[in-house]
C-alpha cells in the first residue's frame, strides 16, 4: 500500500523495443456506458515524453493508470496498456469495499457478500483473474453488493468502483476447503491479530502447524497463532496445515510503515506500463 502523499513513478514498455518512440499517459476512470474505462491525459503529458517514465507528486487516492507510445509521421499509435492499479492507505477513502464474512479465505459454495460503500448512486465489483471482469458476469449484483457463491475453488482480486470515478483498496478472496482465517484489510501496526485454521463444520482445530513466508513458526496444539503487536516483520504470506492438508497462503498486509505490499494485477502484456514509487515520511 502506498502512503498518501507519496509519488509515483509510471514507467513504459514496448515489446519489442526500439528507439524512437514517444510515450503517452493517462488515468483509468470507471466508464459505466462501456462496462470499461475511459483514459483521461494526465496533466502535462497530452504532448507526450520522450522518456518512458512519468512521475506523479503528491498521489493522495487509489487510482489506475496506463500508457501507449506512438511514433514516426504520421504518428502510428500502440494500443493502450492494460491498467495498473496504485492503492493508497488512506485513512478515509471516497469508496470502501466490505467483506462478511470478514475473512480473505471461504468454503466453496459458501456465500460471501462484497458491499461498496460510498457517496455514489452507482456501484460495481470489478474481480481480476486472467483479466478484469464484473463479479456481476458471474454472480448476482443488487445494488452496491455483489454476492459470491462458488462450487469451484479459486483465488481473485475485487475492489468498488464507482460511477463517479472512486476506487476502494482491493482485496483477495480465496474459496477453498481448509481454511486460514487472516485478516481481509490490512493490519495496522502495532494491533493484536489472530489467525486460525478451519474445516467445513469445525468450529475449532487443534494440532494445526503454521507458516509463514513457507517457514514453520508454530506446532503446537494450541490451534491458533496470535501476534500480540503486529510490526512490519510479520507481513508476508501466511499458511495453516491439519492432518496433512494445507491451506491456500493469504497475505497478511500491515499498514504503518514507509511501504507495504501492492496487489499487482497484471504481469505479462505485449506493451506493459509498470509503476514504482517514491515515498516520503
Amino acid at each position: 500500500w502506498l502512503n498518501p502523499g507519496a509519488s509515483v513513478t509510471l514507467s513504459c514498455e514496448v515489446k519489442p523495443s526500439s528507439a524512437g518512440w514517444r510515450f503517452y499517459w493517462y488515468k483509468a476512470v470507471p466508464d459505466f456506458s462501456t462496462n470499461y474505462y475511459r483514459y483521461d491525459p494526465l496533466p502535462g503529458s497530452i504532448s507526450g515524453t520522450v522518456e518512458n517514465s512519468f512521475r506523479i507528486d503528491g498521489q493522495k487516492h487509489t487510482a489506475g493508470f496506463t500508457c501507449r507510445a506512438g511514433k514516426g509521421n504520421p504518428e502510428y499509435l500502440t494500443d493502450y496498456s492494460e491498467p495498473k492499479f496504485v492503492w493508497t492507505s488512506d485513512p478515509h477513502p471516497a469508496a470502501s469495499l466490505s467483506v462478511s464474512p470478514d475473512r480473505e479465505q471461504h468454503f466453496t459454495s459458501e456465500s460471501v457478500t462484497l458491499n461498496c460503500g460510498g457517496n455514489s448512486a452507482e456501484w460495481r465489483v470489478k474481480r481480476f483473474r486472467d483479466g478484469f471482469i464484473n463479479c456481476s458476469d458471474s454472480w448476482e449484483m443488487t445494488g452496491s453488493s455483489c454476492t459470491i457463491n462458488s462450487n469451484l475453488s479459486f483465488k481473485s482480486v475485487f475492489w468498488c468502483e464507482s460511477g463517479s470515478g472512486e476506487f476502494s483498496d482491493a482485496v483477495n478472496i480465496s474459496v477453498h476447503g481448509l481454511l486460514l482465517v487472516s485478516p481481509v484489510h490490512p493490519v495496522t501496526e502495532g494491533a493484536s491479530v489472530t489467525l486460525s485454521c478451519r474445516l467445513r463444520g469445525e468450529t475449532k482445530l487443534s494440532d494445526v502447524i503454521f507458516y509463514h513466508n513457507d517457514k514453520l513458526i508454530q506446532n503446537d496444539s494450541r490451534g491458533e497463532l496470535k501476534i500480540s503487536a503486529v510490526s512490519q516483520s510479520d507481513e508476508g504470506f501466511y499458511k495453516c496445515e491439519h492432518s496433512g492438508e494445507v491451506s491456500p497462503q493469504s497475505w497478511m498486509a500491515v499498514k504503518g510503515g514507509v511501504f507495504n505490499a501492492l496487489i499487482l494485477l497484471n504481469d505479462y502484456f505485449a506493451f506493459v506500463c509498470f509503476v514504482y514509487y517514491h515515498c516520503h515520511k
